[in-house]
């Protein structure tokens, strides 16, 4: 009994060392899904506001109500998400895109988080009043500056 005890001693601690490997690696995986999250809502933020709302701000494509309605919900439904797309287990890992979040959101994370809660603010406040053409111009640049502003200082060009 004792001989079966010590043989497997070995086996008991490449069994732990092994998931404590796999563990590790789940973890990587999660945190970088994470990252790729964040970076997918950036970009249907930027295709949102850039690709639909600005156009038909710019008279470049005909006002559809609808069409402002789905991307003001997104823009919503992003931006809610934001806050916790930014674990600190997150700080440093690049997207693989050309640009990527900057340590300052988590060296002043309240800040980040006030420019996000000025984004939700934003958006509600365009949800609510974008009925017409008129009201969509006033609203497109208000929340453009809401990206470029936290985007000046949280976000990092690549290469």
């Amino acid at each position: 009994m004792a001989a079966q005890r010590g043989e497997s001693e070995p086996m008991k601690r490449m069994f732990v060392t092994v998931a404590a490997i796999l563990l590790g690696i789940g973890a990587v995986y999660a945190q970088q899904d994470i990252v790729n999250q964040r970076q997918t809502a950036m970009k249907e933020n930027g295709k949102n506001l850039g690709g639909v709302l600005a156009p038909m701000a710019k008279g470049e494509k005909p006002y559809d109500q609808a069409a402002v309605d789905a991307a003001l919900t997104k823009l919503a439904d992003n931006a809610k998400a934001l806050g916790s797309e930014f674990p600190e287990n997150t700080k440093g890992l690049k997207s693989g895109d050309k640009y990527s979040a900057s340590p300052k959101i988590w060296e002043n994370r309240a800040d980040f988080d006030s420019h996000i809660a000025s984004f939700v603010k934003a958006i509600n406040e365009a949800k609510a009043s974008v009925k017409n053409l008129d009201a969509l111009k006033a609203a497109v640049p208000a929340l453009g500056k809401q990206c470029s502003s936290c985007h000046e200082t949280y976000r990092l060009k690549e290469g």
